[in-house]
């Protein structure tokens, strides 16, 4: 057989026939390494157990670690944490690059070398993870050192933007931590050595200015300034992810406690709160945000972003988790049971604790503290270090409103560097991280309809089932439920002639219960979502539903307490809710707080301070951008309005920082110097004179109140915006009464810095300053006092204005309001229930009919010229009962107690004395707006056709609150029968407070702990002294207090009663000045006094003021 001759073709293979190109691949071999090496690397037996992992520190300096090369992320953790003593260890993170040279957070349940692709040869480094909104939360010293680190790495990277004179004022805090006390040459050869910002030459000068004024700042000083600082810039703690919206335009999303921040650029223009989000997925490279229905204002239901890929939107997603994780829920979310047969979703969860536990294990577990040595820890410090002062800010500095171009003239100018010492002035003002630029936006009413408990995922298909309410919940019936959603303050009726009010709070949120909800990660056709379910509608009959916290932002009213039918009572009940927040475990834990009572006077001021300060940015804040946005106020009026305002807000706002940082110096664990800062009378004296300096502000605010009124009655627009903003839940007062406020505040100080001089024996060291503060105030107090008077009374006439229908001119000269309140007015058909309200020169009374703004209608006003009063139970055998007799008609009035018609009869026979004193008669009556009823018979037909309808429909029809809101006084009076005199308004404004209690729940022994502030006798309840607004609150009028009795079965210190019929609420305090104070001041303001002592002459004023 012959050979074959030729040669043998090459046969294709298929992926060559058809055409496919050689794919060469990425080599994840080692340096160094090829297949053969590999081969035998990683045969059984020698495989290579550990791996060798670089990571570098926040100092620079660089950390190796042996680790399995099967261990997880948190193995890492945990010993980098170790190395370092970390305690506050939960607000770092190691975060690597990935292949597309993104920052990626390490996993800590995810094995390592599933995440990172070449471990040996990537450098990872430790860096701050979550950046809590206020620098004091950071309890330990070397955590505030490490901080400080990541502020410094964070401006070298421009991951901080600021301005020059904001960056060189941060990097002279970072210098006097590093190398001490300034020294010229000393400065220019550390600066010329370690870059801090780009192009940092061009800022030394101004930086060496600054350094030069830190002389004797010791380096934990220094870093508190760095975040201090830090904190109020736009950037603080950003991370950027790339995105575009709908229409293509570039934008950046950033993740921060609050939410989810846009930014276009570096200017942040939205923020959506997690109170606002009810969704947060992703599929493929759309990463979607699902807004509340009744929150998401002019912005449709989804919001839409594009990402890069995939991989980044899930990187944002999991942020979010952990971010919403740590800052807003109590303790994390238990994991998900495996699923038997198929997994759909991704288990990510955050695994670490929440910052509420991480606090309260640093506080409580008395942990020593660890000596820790600083990267440049020989610093240079000069004589003046030694300072028996508390720390000191070493400059001070405001920052500026963003204000919109546009709008730019109309903002008053006002200079503090004519008010403050020099070196406050000359610095430029820093961009106001919540600043009122965000626009409030109006929520549209939501409906009571029923809606089912579980949320459903557009994309999937998939039920995500919430928990059900707690049988406490589903067993308690007849309980009427005022919806937060609503603008309107439902009035419910039920069988047991009970009504209240639901504070539900679920133990794993502060705004709702969160449900995470992944899909497949393997399968983009489904996505990956966080759902957070809000509040759980009332789905039938009188169940309770629990209440969602909406966004500050929003325009609702807030919420109120709802009444029942037959009852007179105004009254929320704090239920039992089986998933709210429980602090039973504080009984067993002791705080290491100290325990003098100038401490606790020292936090009272603080406490209240940050609820005043809350109340001027109502105004500052809010009501600007609510008047800006629609261009409704006059630009004289704004510059007399803001002008007046703005520099006592931003005065009280470095006040507030100073008691935060002393109140942080006297709680700190550490004993050295310590002496020098548990005292408060320096604080005190030293801003008690600069507040003098704004005497004449204050004294505007009559003319600012005035001016602001007559601009309402003038302009149509400047009316709306003014009634809308009331609808806001963060207006939890009449808008004009926040106009008292800094007058107010003044006042308190008076009072407390007299509790201090009575606390401290006269040779104490802190007498003398608490003592010259009181005298500086008490000039202040006696400057101001007819301005008070004239302001509360004018601004009550506005407030009784703006709540009776029937006059436009119950503003006059010389008239003075005097009591309001209940009383039964006898009538064809019996007694009938009427709001009467006494004046210096009338008598008005009023009927609540059915209206769709809450008000009170004018039935009919009495001069108090010529009029007589007496007593006339044996007359017409109706108890409590007396006759006020006129020119124009006889009316038979009847009080609800004897103590009620004491008071009345009292007020009654002053005014009329008073009005015969007077010269002239007044003839400031109310315009002709009523109907003629001259005669006392055409007043009680009108009455008779109309009264049981009013009645029986105004407590059971849904007032649609327009401007109005039930917890006023007129309301309360109104439901519970009683009065209120100007003299009770005055005994008020002296007994306000704020703080922490810890309240019972009703058919439990658990205590769920609130922020409470108590002014015009009502207590508001919010979550944290952070919050905008209250999530309920519980008018105090008619309640008595008192200690829990044996029967109570109360087995706890310090806890005080509040009584209402058969309505009992226990709160308790967490120290005996706390709970003795808490009952001082209600006792004093819902115990009326018997008199009415503003009510005064026009020559007894003259005589006054001379």
């Amino acid at each position: 057989m012959g050979e074959i001759e030729g040669t043998y073709r090459v046969l294709q293979t298929p992926g060559s026939r058809l055409g496919v190109q050689k794919n060469s691949g990425v080599s994840t071999l080692e340096s160094g390494q090829n297949i053969s090496s590999a081969m035998v690397s990683t045969s059984p037996r020698t495989y290579e157990r550990s791996i060798e992992i670089k990571v570098k520190l926040l100092d620079n300096t660089q950390e190796v670690l042996d680790i399995e090369s099967k261990c997880c992320g948190q193995k890492l953790l945990t010993e980098i944490f170790n190395r370092l003593n970390l305690i506050e260890s939960d607000y770092f993170g190691i975060e690597f690059q990935n292949m597309q040279s993104y920052w990626i957070w390490l996993e800590p349940m995810k094995p390592i070398v599933k995440q990172v692709r070449r471990p040996k040869n990537t450098v990872l480094r430790l860096a701050v993870k979550f950046f809590p909104p206020d620098p004091g939360q950071l309890q330990e010293e070397y955590t505030r050192y490490l901080f400080a680190l990541q502020m410094k790495r964070d401006l070298a990277e421009e991951r901080l933007t600021c301005n020059d004179n904001t960056a060189a004022l941060l990097i002279s805090h970072l210098l006097q931590s590093e190398i001490g006390d300034f020294d010229e040459s000393g400065d220019h050869e550390h600066l010329k050595n370690n870059q801090y910002f780009p192009n940092q030459e061009r800022l030394q000068e101004k930086i060496l200015a600054f350094h030069r004024k830190h002389v004797g700042e010791t380096p934990a000083e220094s870093d508190f300034q760095v975040l201090e600082i830090g904190r109020k810039l736009e950037m603080y703690g950003m991370r950027y992810h790339l995105a575009s919206d709908r229409e293509g335009t570039k934008i950046n999303l950033a993740v921060s406690n609050m939410g989810i921040l846009v930014f276009q650029g570096n200017i942040k223009i939205n923020t959506f709160n997690w109170s606002k989000i009810r969704k947060i997925s992703f599929k493929r490279k759309r990463f979607l945000i699902k807004l509340h229905p009744e929150v998401h204002g002019p912005y449709q239901d989804t919001l839409e972003f594009l990402l890069g890929g995939r991989d980044e939107c899930k990187n944002l997603w999991k942020i979010c988790v952990e971010y919403h994780t740590f800052f807003r829920l109590s303790d994390q979310p238990k994991p998900k049971p495996k699923p038997v047969f198929f997994s759909r979703g991704s288990s990510f969860r955050y695994s670490g604790r929440t910052q509420k536990q991480l606090v309260d294990y640093v506080r409580e577990s008395g942990l020593k503290k660890i000596p820790y040595e600083r990267r440049h820890s020989k610093t240079r410090m000069s004589a003046h270090t030694l300072s028996p002062d508390a720390p000191k800010q070493s400059i001070s500095f405001t920052e500026g409103l963003r204000i919109p171009a546009s709008n730019a003239c109309t903002y008053a100018s006002f200079h503090m560097d004519n008010l403050l010492p020099s070196n406050i002035a000359s610095l430029s003002s820093l961009t106001e991280s919540n600043s009122f630029f965000l626009e409030p936006r109006m929520s549209h009413g939501g409906s009571l309809s029923a809606e089912g408990n579980s949320i459903i995922s557009e994309e999937t298909g998939k039920k995500v089932v919430q928990q059900p309410a707690s049988p406490n919940l589903q067993s308690f019936q007849g309980v009427g439920i005022c919806n937060v959603e609503e603008n309107y303050s439902p009035i419910c009726s039920d069988v047991e002639n009970h009504c209240a009010l639901e504070i539900a709070v679920d133990k794993y949120s502060k705004e709702g219960r969160i449900t995470y909800n992944n899909d497949n990660d393997e399968d983009d056709d489904f996505t990956t979502s966080m759902v957070i379910a809000g509040k759980q509608r009332q789905l039938q009959g009188p169940q309770l539903s629990s209440f969602k916290v909406k966004s500050p932002i929003s325009l609702n009213p807030p919420l109120q307490e709802t009444v029942s039918q037959g009852s007179s009572l105004l009254s929320p009940v704090l239920s039992d809710v089986s998933g709210a927040r429980f602090e039973e475990e504080d009984e067993t834990k002791h705080k290491k707080c100290p325990t003098d009572k100038a401490y606790f006077i020292a936090k009272e001021i603080l406490a209240t301070e940050r609820t005043y300060l809350k109340d001027l940015e109502v105004l500052t804040l809010w009501f600007r951008s609510a008047v800006v946005k629609e261009n409704a106020m006059p630009e004289g009026l704004m510059t007399l309005f803001f002008s007046n305002i703005d520099p006592i807000y931003e005065f009280h706002r470095g006040f507030l920082k100073e008691l935060e940082q002393r109140l942080a110096f006297w709680e700190g664990r550490s004993s050295s110097g310590k002496g020098d800062y548990q005292r408060i009378g320096d604080v005190m004296l030293r801003n008690v004179q600069i507040l003098k300096e704004f005497t004449n502000y204050l004294q505007k605010h009559d003319e600012v109140l005035m001016e602001l009124e007559k601009a309402t009655k003038r302009i149509k627009k400047l009316e709306i915006v003014y009634k809308e903003f009331e609808l806001q839940r963060v207006c939890y007062l009449p808008l004009n009464t926040f106009l008292l406020k800094p007058i107010h505040r003044i006042m308190y100080y008076k009072l407390i810095l007299g509790r201090l001089c009575k606390h401290y024996p006269s040779d104490h060291r802190d007498y003398i300053d608490c003592r010259n503060a009181l005298k500086e105030i008490a000039d202040m107090t006696s400057q101001l006092q007819n301005s008070l008077i004239r302001l509360e009374n004018f601004q009550k006439l506005i407030e009784l204005q703006h709540d009776l229908l029937g006059t436009d001119n119950l503003i006059a000269p010389g008239r003075e309001f005097i009591r309001e309140g209940c009383l039964y007015k006898l009538t064809k058909k019996g007694l009938q229930q009427r709001m009467f309200f006494l004046f210096s020169d009338m008598l008005l009374y009023t009927s609540k009919g059915v209206t769709g703004t809450n008000q009170f209608k004018i039935r009919g006003h009495l001069p108090l010229h010529g009029m007589l009063v007496e007593e006339s139970e044996n007359e017409w055998s109706v108890p409590h009962c007396f006759t006020i007799y006129s020119a124009q008609k006889t009316v038979v009035v009847a009080a609800s107690t004897r103590l009620e018609m004491g008071k009345w009869l009292e007020d009654l026979n002053m005014a009329i004395e008073m009005a015969k004193k007077t010269i002239e008669k007044s003839g400031m009556f109310l315009e002709n707006s009523l109907s003629n009823r001259s005669n006392r018979s055409s007043d009680e037909v009108s009455l008779e056709q109309e009264s049981e309808e009013d009645i029986h429909s105004s407590r059971s029809s849904l007032d649609r609150q327009s401007h109005h809101r039930a917890n006023t006084t007129i309301h309360v009076c109104w439901y519970r029968n009683t009065s209120v005199s100007m003299t009770d308004h005055s005994v008020a404004v002296e007994n306000q407070l704020s703080g922490y209690l810890l309240r019972k729940f009703k058919n439990s022994n658990g205590w769920q702990k609130l922020w409470v502030v108590f002014t015009n006798f009502c207590l508001f309840f919010y979550k944290t002294h952070q919050d905008d607004y209250p999530l309920a609150s519980l008018p105090l009028i008619g309640y008595t207090i008192n200690m829990p009795t044996e029967a109570d079965g109360i087995q706890k210190d310090y806890v005080f009663k509040l009584q209402f019929k058969s309505h009992v609420y226990f709160f308790r305090a967490e120290s005996k000045y706390t709970f003795e104070r808490w009952v001082e001041v209600i006792k004093r303001a819902t115990s009326s006094p018997g008199r009415s002592s503003l009510l005064t002459t026009k020559d007894e004023k003259e005589s006054n003021i001379n």
